[in-house]
Parts: C-alpha cells; sequence; structure tokens
C-alpha cells in the first residue's frame, strides 16, 4: 500500500516538474470547436457589379482616397489593441447539514417467550429492549473568493493571416527594457473587421481566443521567483 501511495505521488508530480522555472502555458486553440470555425469557409455571397463610373468618383471608398477606409483588413495591416482590464470578483457561500437519529426494537411479551430468553441471556440483559441504536452526524462548510485586477495598455498588433470567413488573426508583441528588467506583452486572438474602429483600434473584450501576457524578466523577476529547488521540494512534499 505504501509503495502504490509513492508511486502515485511520483507520477502526479512528474507532470508538475516540467512547470518548474517556466510561466503558465496557454491552452492551445488548434483543434477546438472555436478554431475549426474559425477556419471553415463562409457561404458565397453575391457581390454587385462595379460600374464604369466606380474608378471616377471622388468619393471611392479605397484605403488610397483621402476618405479611404485605413482599418486594417489584410495581411500585414497593422492595428492597435487597447487593454482595459478592471475585473472584481467577490463570492461568499456557506452550507451546513446535521442529523440525528434514535431506534429502538424489543419483544416485552409475546407468549412468554422473552421472559424465558431472559433466563438465559447474561445479568442486565433483557429482551425487553433488545435492540437500540442512535447516531448523529453533522457537517458545516463555508469558502471565500475575492479577486481585484486592473490593467491599461496599448499594443500594435499585425494581422498575419485572413481567414476564408473574413476573420482576421492578429498577433503584437512588445518589449521595453529598463536597466536590467525587460517588461514583456503579448497578444493574438481573431477579430473581426467590423469590430475594429475608424481609429484602427480594437478593444481586448472583442477579441475571440485573446491569449494576453504580461510579465518581464530580468534581474527583478529573477529574485522574486523561488529557486528551483525549492519549487521542486515544493511539488514534491506531500504535506
Amino acid at each position: 500500500m505504501r509503495a502504490v501511495l509513492i508511486l502515485l505521488l511520483f507520477v502526479t508530480a512528474c507532470g508538475r516538474l516540467e512547470e518548474v522555472g517556466r510561466a503558465p502555458e496557454f491552452s492551445q486553440l488548434e483543434g477546438s470547436y472555436q478554431h475549426h470555425a474559425m477556419y471553415s469557409a463562409p457561404l458565397p455571397e453575391d457581390v454587385a457589379p462595379e460600374t464604369p463610373t466606380d474608378g471616377s468618383s471622388l468619393w471611392t471608398a479605397q484605403r488610397s482616397s483621402l476618405f479611404g477606409d485605413r482599418r486594417a483588413a489584410h495581411r500585414g495591416d497593422i492595428l492597435t489593441v487597447v487593454i482595459e482590464i478592471d475585473d472584481k470578483a467577490e463570492i461568499s457561500n456557506s452550507s451546513g447539514r446535521s442529523r440525528a437519529g434514535t431506534e429502538s426494537m424489543g419483544m416485552p411479551s409475546l407468549f412468554g417467550i422473552p421472559q424465558r430468553l431472559d433466563e438465559s441471556l447474561p445479568e442486565g440483559a433483557s429482551m425487553a429492549d433488545a435492540v437500540s441504536t442512535n447516531g448523529a452526524s453533522s457537517y458545516k462548510g463555508s469558502g471565500n473568493v475575492s479577486r481585484n485586477e486592473k490593467l491599461t495598455l496599448r499594443v500594435a498588433a499585425t494581422v498575419v493571416e485572413e481567414l476564408a470567413n473574413g476573420v482576421l488573426r492578429i498577433e503584437g508583441q512588445q518589449e521595453v527594457r529598463v536597466n536590467f528588467e525587460m517588461r514583456e506583452l503579448v497578444v493574438s486572438g481573431y477579430v473581426r473587421p467590423v469590430d475594429i474602429s475608424r481609429q484602427n483600434e480594437i478593444t481586448y473584450d472583442k477579441i475571440a481566443g485573446a491569449r494576453i501576457s504580461y510579465g518581464g524578466r530580468g534581474q527583478i523577476t529573477d529574485v522574486q521567483q523561488p529557486r528551483y529547488g525549492q519549487q521542486v521540494a515544493d511539488i514534491l512534499l506531500p504535506f
């Protein structure tokens, strides 16, 4: 039994040992229903034929026009991602349960049989109260969750792929080095061209499958992290 328990703890710890010294990984979008929906081809749409006067009009919607739409729409275009996260969550719950029961059974009189049996029973025993049971149980639990996160950032992202259904896949990275500390900001996801504002900006809540990472690396970050040996000990020690 002890060997099975040690083996179970070792197998469980092996999966976590891979995370020593590494940041948590994002969950993969590939293979999900969302990924399949993004890459599926849309239904054909009817397109109005171009008239001869479209090329000579002063009010064309071409990107090179004075009033043209300069929002990101094709691979290689750049847009600004606005990240303004101000989340607050408070959850509190409690539960309780109690139960008590008493059972008794006996035969005070049944054609004199209990009295005859009492003669052969140990002293103090009687069929008048043959069985008597009682039980009680109680349970009480409570939990609290309090979280407050606030983050305001802006980062330029590039359209890296145009999907068949018109959705754009974007990726953006930003690195700022101050002395010996590097600040990193990474954002990726899927956006619809119609959600991009006239200022060529899009907010993070309109990015499907958004992956946003804000952190850093350098001497200060390295000092704040526990040593590898301590991380391994925290994973392997069961108590």
